[in-house]
């Protein structure tokens, strides 16, 4: 190995931010420990114009990786977007048996590529897929210290790929996170940058929910904001049901709402990932600063007593959309059982 790839298997400081299918490359930049702890996002959001780039053959990237015999070790997040997941990446984090990477812009890139295979690179296979993926894994397995977990939060629809990651032969374990299709209709009205965000996303959920359903249904002009937003409740929690379906003890659930009840629940999910944690080490992560700033941006104060107002406004303004959504969700669920199993995932007790 040369010294850019020795470099690349010692630490996670060159961080793999871009895969391009087209040149068949991996684009790496410098972060240090304390930009990770800052980062909500490890996509091109955290470049500058001072930000230094190497890019990478991906040959030359997979000879590094296979010689370091680096190894597949992570546990994951995934969510249905707007739940407290940011929050819960910094908190796991905190510990300092965790390493916290949240929403590398690389897994979305293979959501992408998976889900719609049409984009795929035409002299790409299957294996090489696997190939490229399994590289990625190993590479934001990497910590600084030795002993520490790294902790991935994904995207909201890499959720697409939750069984498929969770089928792997390492056999990761995972968190799933998820509200209420009440309470997640209302926090997207109550923004309207989130509304904005959902109205943009429709039509890849409204494909992505056809595609697991197995034919077209609705078309997205005929349905009203709260309907569609209710589809999008259902578009990412039919993907976590999936998951929680093949991957059995390997997955705990998290509903946001009763954790911020209960946060004291860290602690379980500590152990779920096999951290060594204890009950005073958690109690110090809840009472620090991160339960009462706004995890996507920490210098804004945000907590359960602002969500709940925010919540309620929204149910105010929007009582109308918001029952017209769950109307539409209880019609679908009587014609489709993968709409039933999303339902009942959220309806189950969590653990």
């Amino acid at each position: 190995m040369n010294g850019i790839q020795e470099s690349l298997v010692r630490s996670p400081q060159m961080f793999p931010h871009l895969l391009d299918p087209r040149s068949d490359s991996v684009s790496f930049v410098d972060l240090t420990r304390a930009e990770y702890e800052k980062a909500s996002f490890l996509d091109g959001r955290i470049l500058t114009p001072q930000t230094q780039i190497r890019t990478l053959p991906w040959r030359n990237v997979a000879e590094a990786v296979e010689s370091a015999g680096l190894k597949e070790r992570c546990g994951l997040i995934f969510h249905i977007g707007h739940v407290g997941s940011t929050l819960l990446s910094r908190l796991i984090g905190a510990h300092p048996g965790a390493f916290a990477l949240r929403e590398p812009g690389i897994l979305r890139t293979f959501a992408q590529i998976m889900s719609e295979p049409a984009g795929m690179p035409a002299t790409w296979s299957g294996d090489d897929i696997e190939r490229r993926l399994s590289s990625m894994l190993k590479l934001f397995s990497r910590t600084f210290d030795g002993g520490q977990l790294a902790v991935i939060k994904a995207t909201s629809f890499v959720s697409e790929l939750s069984e498929a990651l969770l089928a792997r032969a390492p056999r990761p374990r995972a968190v799933l996170m998820y509200v209420s299709p009440e309470s997640y209709i209302s926090t997207i009205l109550g923004g309207p940058n989130s509304r904005e965000e959902a109205k943009i996303l429709a039509p890849s959920r409204l494909r992505r929910l056809h595609k697991r359903l197995g034919r077209d249904v609705w078309s997205a002009a005929s349905l009203s904001e709260g309907e569609r937003l209710a589809l999008a409740w259902v578009c990412e929690m039919s993907g976590l049901a999936a998951a929680a379906g093949s991957a059995g003890e390997r997955v705990v659930r998290v509903n946001f709402d009763e954790f911020l009840v209960d946060p004291s629940s860290l602690l379980g999910i500590f152990r779920h990932f096999g951290i060594d944690a204890n009950a005073a080490e958690v109690r110090t992560i809840i009472d620090g600063p991160d339960m009462r700033r706004y995890s996507k941006a920490p210098e804004y104060a945000y907590d359960r007593a602002l969500r709940a107002a925010v919540l309620n406004q929204a149910r105010e303004l929007h009582g109308h959309e918001i029952r017209r959504g769950l109307a539409w969700l209880d019609r679908a669920a009587e014609q489709f059982a993968q709409v039933r199993q999303a339902i009942a995932l959220a309806a189950s007790p969590t653990r």
